[in-house]
Formats: C-alpha cells, sequence, structure tokens
C-alpha cells in the first residue's frame, strides 16, 4: 500500500491532452480560405484539414492524402510540444484537438482510396483510440 507521502497517479492511464487554438484556427473562423489560412500557418493542422477537406470535396485524392498527411504531422509536433506521449485520449469535443483529429480521420480515409490498406487502419485505430467520439463523426 502506498504511503501518504506518494504522489497519487491517474489509473485510468494518462491525461486527456489539449491543444491550444491555433492561430489557423482562428483565420478559417474568420473567413479566410483554407488555402491561404495553410499559406499564413503552415503548422495549424486545422488550415490543413481543411485544405484536406476541400481537395477530398473535388475528388483529388492524392492531394486529399498529402494534405491530411502534412496536418497530421504538424499534430504529432503539436501533441508532443503540449504533454502527449503518444499515446492517451485526445478529445474531440474540445475544438483545438479538431484539427488534428479531421487530418487523421481525412488521412484514413484518403489512404483507404488510393488502396493503402493498412494505412487506412493503422490511422482509423489511432483515431478511435484518441478519441471515439471523432471516429463516430468523421468516419463511415
Amino acid at each position: 500500500m502506498a504511503g501518504h507521502d506518494e504522489p497519487m497517479t491517474n489509473l485510468l492511464g494518462p491525461e486527456p491532452t489539449l491543444l491550444p487554438t491555433e492561430p489557423g484556427q482562428k483565420a478559417l473562423a474568420a473567413g479566410t480560405s483554407p488555402r491561404d489560412a495553410a499559406r499564413a500557418n503552415p503548422t495549424s493542422s486545422a488550415a490543413w484539414a481543411a485544405v484536406a477537406a476541400e481537395a477530398a470535396a473535388s475528388g483529388a485524392d492524392l492531394e486529399t492524402y498529402a494534405f491530411a498527411r502534412v496536418g497530421y504531422h504538424r499534430g504529432l509536433d503539436s501533441l508532443r510540444r503540449n504533454g502527449w506521449k503518444g499515446h492517451g485520449p485526445i478529445p474531440w469535443e474540445h475544438e483545438p484537438n479538431q484539427g488534428f483529429l479531421r487530418c487523421l480521420a481525412a488521412l484514413s480515409l484518403a489512404a483507404a482510396g488510393i488502396g493503402e490498406t493498412d494505412e487506412a487502419q493503422r490511422c482509423a485505430q489511432f483515431l478511435a483510440d484518441s478519441s471515439q467520439a471523432a471516429s463516430d463523426e468523421l468516419l463511415p
């Protein structure tokens, strides 16, 4: 049994990671086009997610994949800077997390669309492990 002077630990796993609001999110909310938001804020997952969504809507599968992958990697960088250790919850309900989660979903769908089945499944599982709510919202 732990002594009274030992710190308490979260027995359920790591605490949720809550990203700060990105300038790209603010630019999109102000009506900046996704491409202009990404140009002005290249580290913004939210901006890259919006560009990937535009590409997907136009049927540009390779561009969707590329834009989603950039946003995914930018999001991983941001998560790590904000204490994420490679696993644990990334709540969908926290709006600043949605850019990364949208990129992860877009990457899963785009990978499936170009026949990269293993990557599609890995990303879908990563999304569900990070936020079941995001998976339910973003994946078929």
